[in-house]
């Protein structure tokens, strides 16, 4: 169903690599919310006003402007506009160093937030970072650590609302890469990982992430002499990788409480492992945090950038 467009306040959105997320707001509650697959690494710079024209359109005023605030890789390098890093440690979000995207359409008041940098080590991050922020909305004076699992993991230190540093890791990306175009791709296919596989595995690469490189070609051996199933096998995959992550991730989550923020069935993976290890963890919903993040944004945003 359609929103009336006259209840509409504002439009939020956040715009990926793969996918493209809307959301129809009134104030800091949403109305409607729509997706598509047109993510940033499908479009020219052209195209990112029409992709969005044909997922909101209608949302749009007949007469007058609406305020569309994004966040994700639609900043970046490549993106509608490139709005630059703002250098950690920092708060998440400052909505004055938004940028306006260079829209056509008269309607259209788009403005983009910028990601953020760490120098040593360098790493960067775009859409995380309002992640961050509807956390600390909801949760303020947190200090501690929360985990983003997904394509590229994120870990990130907190203290005084401010993000400290953070490091990432490709665990989801290699996944999909080990899974889909190398040796393994012969064992797993298209295979829904096992979840009792991924938490052995998991559990295995923690307690030794030095046996995660070699397990990963036994995958295939088993395979052809056990007969190891594609399911157990995409499991055994996902659980070394985050296994190896979580290793790797120690100074973040062995000392204080650790949040993690994502889809809820892969929070739970990493929250079950983490909880297995000894550490204070819980998780949270990662598409409504980032909506709580762009609201706040939308509400400190000036009204020129």
């Amino acid at each position: 169903m359609t929103p009336e467009r006259s209840a509409i306040d504002w439009i939020a959105v956040d715009w990926g690599t793969t996918r493209l997320r809307a959301w129809a707001m009134r104030g800091a509650q949403p109305l409607n919310a729509r997706a598509s697959d047109r993510g940033m690494g499908g479009l020219s710079p052209a195209g990112f006003e029409p992709a969005l024209l044909d997922l909101i359109g209608d949302w749009l005023p007949a007469a007058g402007r609406m305020r569309v605030v994004a966040c994700g890789m639609v900043g970046a390098r490549g993106g509608w506009a490139e709005a630059e890093y703002r250098a950690t440690p920092c708060p998440p979000l400052d909505p004055c160093r938004a940028i306006r995207a260079p829209a056509r359409d008269p309607r259209l008041d788009v403005r983009i937030l910028p990601g953020l940098s760490q120098a040593e080590p360098p790493d960067v991050m775009r859409g995380e970072e309002t992640q961050i922020a509807g956390f600390l909305a909801e949760n303020p004076g947190f200090e501690g650590s929360l985990c983003l699992p997904g394509t590229h993991s994120k870990w990130v230190r907190l203290a005084r609302d401010r993000v400290e540093g953070f490091r990432t890791f490709l665990t989801g990306e290699l996944f999909s890469l080990l899974a889909g175009q190398s040796v393994l791709r012969l064992t797993i296919g298209a295979a829904r990982p096992d979840p009792e596989a991924m938490a052995e595995a998991g559990a295995e690469a923690l307690a030794d992430p030095h046996a995660a490189p070699s397990g990963l070609f036994a995958l295939r051996a088993a395979a052809l002499l056990r007969d190891l199933a594609p399911e157990r096998a995409a499991g055994r995959l996902s659980g070394l990788l985050i296994g190896a992550e979580l290793a790797a991730a120690r100074d973040f989550w062995r000392n204080g409480p650790t949040v993690i923020v994502g889809a809820p069935d892969l929070a739970r993976r990493y929250e079950a492992l983490l909880l297995a290890a000894g550490a204070q963890a819980c998780h949270k919903d990662g598409a409504a945090l980032v909506l709580a993040g762009l609201a706040a944004a939308s509400r400190d945003l000036p009204e020129d950038t």
